[in-house]
C-alpha cells in the first residue's frame, strides 16, 4: 500500500462512515450505536480496554493476535473520534503536519 495513494486511506475512511451510518441505529442490534449511546466517557473506556489488549498481544510476541487486537483498537479509536467529533481527515492532516519532523523535535515543541 502506498502512502500518497489516497486508496490508502479508504478502509479506516470507510469504516468512519460506517460507525457515523450507526450513531442512531437501534442499541439492541448494533454495538456502535451502544457504544454511542454511552458517550464518550463509555467509548473512552472501552477504547482503553483495547488499547491493553493490544500491548498484551504485543509483548506476547504474538503477530496474528497483535493484528486482531489492533484492529479492536483501531475500530474503538474511530468510535471514540465519532463521540468526540472528530473527523478523520483531522487526523490525516495532523499526520500529514508532522511528516518529516523528528518525534523528539516534535514532542520538544509542544508547549509544557
Amino acid at each position: 500500500m502506498n502512502r500518497n495513494d489516497p486508496e490508502s486511506r479508504h478502509v479506516l475512511d470507510a469504516l468512519f462512515e460506517t460507525i457515523e451510518s450507526r450513531r442512531d441505529a437501534d442499541t439492541a442490534s448494533s454495538w456502535t450505536a451502544r457504544l454511542l449511546a454511552g458517550g464518550v466517557p463509555a467509548v473512552a473506556k472501552k477504547t482503553g480496554e483495547e488499547a491493553v489488549e493490544t500491548i498484551l498481544a504485543a509483548m506476547e510476541e504474538d503477530p496474528e493476535a497483535l493484528a486482531a487486537e489492533s484492529a479492536d483498537l483501531l475500530y474503538h479509536l474511530l468510535v471514540l473520534w465519532a463521540a468526540c467529533g472528530v473527523n478523520p481527515e483531522q487526523v490525516w492532516r495532523e499526520l500529514e503536519r508532522r511528516e518529516g519532523t523528528s518525534g523528539l523535535a516534535e514532542k520538544a515543541a509542544r508547549a509544557p
